[in-house]
């Protein structure tokens, strides 16, 4: 227990909501390690707007007369105003956390009738609302910014339509496949990011206001109409659950943990793509930086720093976890610690989606380069094991011939449609004249035309379905 020294012994602060049962002031230290004012301010809209949800059900109860609901939601909307026009308008108040604020400016514009508005309710489930409002409208803005990056790699898709670059297993050669086929690939990851945060969005669209502090409410607030006033879908079932719930941000850093992570993904092939020893992509001045010391350089800042940002999101889903593993119900102070890492993980990926977009409309593709790596290596190795395979010659003795024929290639320099028909031949016999059109680059890839393959007709029926779903 802090000790105070008469120095210290003051009347608390008028902007406290739980004064009454002390008669010293906080120790100054304590005082600043315990605010959250500092970045809990991003709640002041949802609060506002759910304090007025909440004066409208103390009138629905007979708590509040008609004529103080008046006054207490004119001035919460003039406290909402003057906060959108005037980012100083925060600094003007010493407060512990955002309700404290709200609350002393409604006192200060209309008296004692602003300090009715708290009646049936504690900031534990105050600030579970505030939190799940606020979350709300951000799943909804980041759910708006994947569907910006989906358009931005259909966009690009569209213009490298018939690119063939090579696909890779191990980051070694594997088979062709189209560059538009590799754009889609990232677009599935980012539809099922949509959907994830969709179903996210369902779990936070649940109302606690009207829990309390964790028992209940002993008035008559109708809670259901409290949800239907501010968009909730329903109700919390248990008051315990409700002020000690944070499942809901943990699920939601959870998903965009996922969206990191396919983002960094995307940004580590940009990366690779864009080196020299690749050379597929040039990034243009409008989303590169160079170096300080060596003047022939263009560093991909933008994706490098796309992938670095991922191990922070990482890290705000294992400090949420961490946070709320031991903690016996209900409500417990460790759980402020939610909201920062909520915050700058809101922040984090909303910014690294629009940069991802933004890199994906300034990538130059050197199709030349693409197409002859497309072409070198063997990627048609296993075209000639189908070859084989549809002649009749079991398949792992196909796979077999043909590694054998890639040696002979090696040996010998070329690819194996370089070689002549009589040294495959030499290997198997059932090889004829058509091989050669069965192993070139074209036939190769229209040769997947299996759903989700990377034929040329399938890609196109494929960006088709991902414009009309967008």
């Amino acid at each position: 227990m802090l000790e105070l020294g008469r120095d210290q012994m003051t009347e608390a602060a008028p902007d406290k909501l739980w004064g009454g049962r002390f008669t010293g002031g906080a120790d100054p230290g304590f005082a600043r390690f315990n605010q959250s004012f500092s970045f809990d301010r991003r709640l002041f809209e949802a609060d506002v707007r759910g304090s007025i949800a909440h004066s409208a059900a103390l009138v629905a109860a007979g708590i509040l007369t008609i004529e103080d609901a008046k006054q207490i939601e004119s001035a919460l909307e003039q406290i909402l105003a003057a906060g959108k026009s005037n980012a100083k308008y925060f600094d003007e108040l010493s407060s512990e956390d955002v309700h404290s604020f709200v609350e002393a400016r409604l006192v200060e514009l209309i008296g004692d009738v602003g300090r009715k508005l708290h009646t049936g309710r504690s900031r534990n489930d105050q600030v579970a609302t505030d939190l799940r409002l606020w979350l709300r409208d951000e799943v909804d803005r980041l759910g708006g910014l994947l569907r910006n990056t989906q358009v931005a790699l259909l966009d690009f898709a569209e213009a490298n339509l018939n690119v063939p670059i090579p696909g890779y297993t191990h980051l070694q050669r594997a088979q062709p496949i189209l560059m538009s086929h590799w754009c889609l690939a990232y677009f599935e990851m980012l539809a099922r990011d949509r959907e994830r945060l969709s179903e996210v969005r369902q779990r936070v669209n649940i109302l606690p206001l009207g829990s309390a502090a964790l028992a209940g409410t002993s008035f008559s607030i109708d809670r259901e109409a409290v949800a239907r006033a501010i968009g909730f879908d329903s109700v919390s079932r248990n008051s315990v659950d409700a002020v000690s719930d944070r499942d809901f941000v943990i699920e939601f850093v959870s998903a965009a943990a996922m969206i990191m992570m396919h983002l960094s993904r995307l940004a580590e092939d940009i990366i690779l793509y864009c080196t020299s020893e690749f050379g597929f992509f040039e990034l243009s001045d409008a989303v590169a930086t160079g170096s300080s010391l060596m003047p022939q350089k263009k560093n991909p800042d933008s994706m490098e720093l796309v992938r670095g940002k991922a191990g922070r999101v990482f890290g705000h889903l294992q400090s949420l976890l961490a946070t709320m593993k031991g903690l016996p119900l209900a409500y417990n102070k460790d759980m402020q610690e939610d909201k920062e890492a909520l915050f700058d993980t809101v922040d984090t990926v909303g910014a690294c989606l629009s940069v991802s977009s933004t890199v994906l409309r300034n990538l130059r593709v050197n199709e030349g380069r693409a197409r002859d790596a497309a072409t070198q290596g063997y990627l048609n190795a296993t075209e000639l094991a189908d070859y084989l395979t549809r002649k009749r010659m079991p398949f792992r003795d196909a796979h077999e011939t043909v590694g054998r024929i890639v040696i002979r290639a090696i040996e010998r320099g070329v690819e194996i449609n370089e070689l002549r028909l009589d040294e495959m031949r030499s290997f198997a016999p059932l090889i004829e004249e058509d091989v050669f059109e069965v192993l070139s680059l074209e036939k190769t890839l229209t040769a997947k035309g299996e759903i989700g393959g990377t034929s040329p007709a399938r890609v196109k029926e494929a960006l088709s379905a991902a414009r009309h779903g967008l």
